[in-house]
């Protein structure tokens, strides 16, 4: 569908990703004259860097939480957010098997973002423009937020002198097991949660609130209501 695409940023974690993957389909990196521009570049730059193209191409930015309208004036254009965490350590394998949202205001832009989604090796889906801050709250929960709760659990593990990266396969067997809830909330074991939150509270009392936030949220997922009279209520409820 593309022969050509014009890639900027292409030297940063996600636009190196991208080249590489492109260059083993055979797609033409091209200048000037390309097809498609794609945007590899931080949010707030896109605005910038879009108005500085010609009108023509096909214009495209990676991100997950910019509106099409950072795009103007093109109109020729959409918007495909790897739904995935990139370093540099890697190559375009990190592509594989990943999703990809798409927004699109036509039937065309859709059409040409989910094909290149495909030839990424990605797993295209819609996302209406309206809804971007939505999905963008949900990757950063699973992406972000699960590097702050390895750290913060790696810092009790550190508390009782054990090897933090010793969580690290047990981080990936939740994965692999379908993210089922297992442990002491799930099972209703409410005297383990308090000897958890006394050793917090004396060990690691910086982790206490995200601790109580947290196992009220594990509670409900699991269907359990938080004991009366316990100090894990009462914490919760102040």
């Amino acid at each position: 569908m593309i022969e050509s695409i014009r890639i900027v940023g292409a030297g940063g974690r996600v636009g190196s990703t991208v080249s590489g993957r492109l260059a083993r389909r055979g797609v033409l990196l091209y200048g000037e004259e390309s097809e498609l521009v794609l945007l590899c570049v931080p949010d707030r730059k896109i605005a910038e860097v879009a108005s500085d193209i010609p009108p023509g191409p096909w214009v495209a930015h990676v991100s997950g939480a910019t509106p099409l309208s950072a795009l103007d004036p093109h109109v020729r254009r959409f918007g495909l957010h790897p739904l995935q965490s990139f370093t540099k350590a890697r190559g375009p394998e990190q592509l594989d098997g990943a999703w990809g949202a798409v927004t699109a205001e036509t039937d065309e832009a859709r059409a040409v973002g989910f094909w290149l989604a495909e030839t990424l090796g990605l797993r295209p889906f819609e996302l209406g423009d309206a809804n971007r801050a939505a999905y963008h709250a949900g990757a950063a929960f699973a992406s972000n937020y699960l590097v702050t709760l390895r750290a913060a659990a790696g810092s009790l593990l550190e508390a009782a002198g054990a090897p933090p990266e010793a969580l690290d396969p047990l981080i990936r067997g939740v994965m692999d097991s379908g993210f089922e809830l297992t442990g002491p909330i799930a099972r209703g074991d409410w005297e383990t949660v308090e000897r958890h939150l006394a050793l917090i509270r004396t060990e690691r009392p910086e982790l206490e609130e995200l601790y109580l936030v947290l196992a009220a949220a594990t509670a409900k997922l699991a269907g359990r209501e938080l004991p009366c009279n316990s100090l894990l209520q009462g914490s919760v409820s102040s």
